[in-house]
């Protein structure tokens, strides 16, 4: 059956760099594309080290944090798990960035299966670490320009800790558009985390950091994206007391745990992971995406980056001024991401095919791969000194390097994230600096299993192109659920 996005030509039937740029053209959008795959010998800017916070990163690459699906119930990794991190060293990338989402309180899970960052499992943060460092021996020889931090979360409204089916969410603020598209009473105020709570979630932060620390992680990356903790509470204007209203109130639990850990901990590097800009809730739907009604709501006061007169258009003004707040205190790097995979997926995952929890694509994915590489583009601007991280670039597949070199080498970006991609294809990096070619079978055609599976209670993974995964019993679950959801 014909969908929505079937008037949208699929990345793999634009067959030349050429035709990638006419699309862009008939969309009225420019990416920066190079005609060729560079090797490192051939003088790539991709191979080229840059110096973070005093260390210098041996290449343009980074591997994205992902949350965490498939470690034990008490937080310790599987052996999924310790495969991911493995091929995460394998990929060739000098920068892993967090490498994974660990919730520093068991109620802040995402899924009962997320690692943690508690001192009960020291010794599985340590061997994410150990696989991580293994594999990239394997593929490189040495350890030489690696940087390895681990992310640090709270996943804030979408906390699901005990049970896949069952959201336990603690809040930083009633959002009225949010708390309708996920149950939330609006009169209950039990779920929103108290001062208290909050003074409690800090010590955990800063605690998790010193366990990072010891177990030999490089850098933390304090979460502030997609729509968890953090990230929501930069726009918790309506919370009242010193953790909402204005800018600096917003921003107070985040700086508090900057501040503690740089004080504490004065050799550990500090990235944040942010969402520069957010945009209305869209529906979730079998048809093509709407935003909520936000009409009765304007000016929007419950978004970050976004204009309060139309929050269907980012204005990064306020995320920019909290990007030079967070250089000011001592924040080395920063990894920029938009939205969230909850309520908005076109935005801040460009899909051709959208997850089981999603809706069709309003848009060419294309637009959404431009707006984020144009937001990072602005950010670099706006602080040329700072290390910045670009997303959103695997939708473009197999024109991915093609972009990612000409953006580095106009000074776009810094580095060039990878998520999703290196869930399907984990040596890309390696192959175009070494190579200069793609295997075109591995480039991930953004199917979206990797994130309807976790959303039933399944582990994550590429189950169209990872031959391990092909093999799992979830493999058949999977097309199962899709089949009852009329993707199949």
């Amino acid at each position: 059956m014909p969908t929505e996005a079937d008037k949208y030509p699929k990345i793999a039937q634009l067959k030349s760099v050429d035709a990638l740029r006419a699309r862009l053209t008939e969309l009225g959008v420019a990416l920066p594309l190079d005609d060729e795959i560079q090797t490192a010998a051939a003088g790539s800017p991709l191979a080229q080290p840059i110096d973070v916070g005093g260390f210098r990163v041996g290449n343009r690459w980074c591997i994205h944090p992902m949350e965490g699906w498939d470690a034990n119930r008490d937080g310790s990794p599987s052996d999924y798990t310790l495969r991911r991190w493995r091929n995460f060293g394998r990929s060739g990338a000098k920068l892993i960035w967090g490498g994974e989402a660990a919730a520093v309180q068991p109620d802040g899970r995402a899924n009962p299966n997320q690692t943690l960052a508690t001192p009960e499992n020291k010794r599985g943060l340590a061997q994410l670490l150990e696989e991580c460092h293994a594999g990239h021996r394997e593929q490189c020889g040495t350890l030489d320009g690696l940087l390895v931090g681990l992310q640090l979360t709270h996943s804030g409204r979408f906390c699901k800790p005990a049970d896949h089916a069952k959201w336990a969410p603690r809040i930083a603020y009633h959002h009225p558009l949010l708390d309708e598209k996920f149950k939330i009473d609006p009169a209950n105020d039990a779920c929103v985390l108290t001062d208290d709570e909050l003074e409690t979630l800090i010590d955990d932060y800063v605690a998790a950091a010193h366990l990072a620390a010891d177990v030999g992680y490089q850098f933390v990356d304090v979460k502030a994206c997609h729509g968890y903790l953090l990230h929501e509470f930069l726009s918790a204007r309506t919370r009242p007391g010193r953790f909402g209203g204005d800018l600096d109130g917003r921003s107070r639990v985040l700086f508090t745990i900057i501040d503690r850990i740089r004080s504490e901990l004065p050799s550990l590097m500090i990235g944040v992971r942010l969402s520069v800009f957010d945009t209305v809730p869209y529906r979730t739907s079998r048809e093509v995406g709407q935003p909520m009604d936000y009409a009765q709501l304007l000016p929007y006061g419950w978004g970050f980056g976004v204009d309060e007169h139309d929050p269907l258009r980012f204005d990064l003004a306020e995320p920019i001024e909290l990007m030079r707040r967070l250089v000011a205190h001592g924040v080395a790097m920063i990894n920029i991401t938009c939205g969230s995979p909850y309520y908005v997926p076109h935005i801040q995952r460009p899909a051709i095919f959208p997850p089981s929890d999603g809706y069709q694509p309003p848009e060419d994915p294309l637009v959404g791969v431009w707006r984020q590489l144009d937001a990072v583009r602005q950010c670099k601007a706006a602080l040329p000194d700072v290390p910045f991280v670009g997303s959103g670039y695997s939708y473009l597949q197999d024109y991915l390097p093609h972009a990612a070199q000409r953006a580095v080498r106009d000074g776009w970006v810094d580095f060039v994230g990878l998520g999703r991609m290196v869930l399907s294809y984990p040596e890309l990096p390696q192959d175009c600096l070494v190579e200069g070619k793609l295997k075109r079978k591995l480039v991930c055609r953004t199917f979206s299993d990797c994130t309807t599976a976790p959303r039933h209670g399944l582990i994550s993974g590429c189950y169209p192109l990872d031959e391990y995964y092909k093999r799992i019993p979830e493999r058949e679950q999977l097309v199962a659920i899709k089949q009852k959801l009329g993707e199949g």
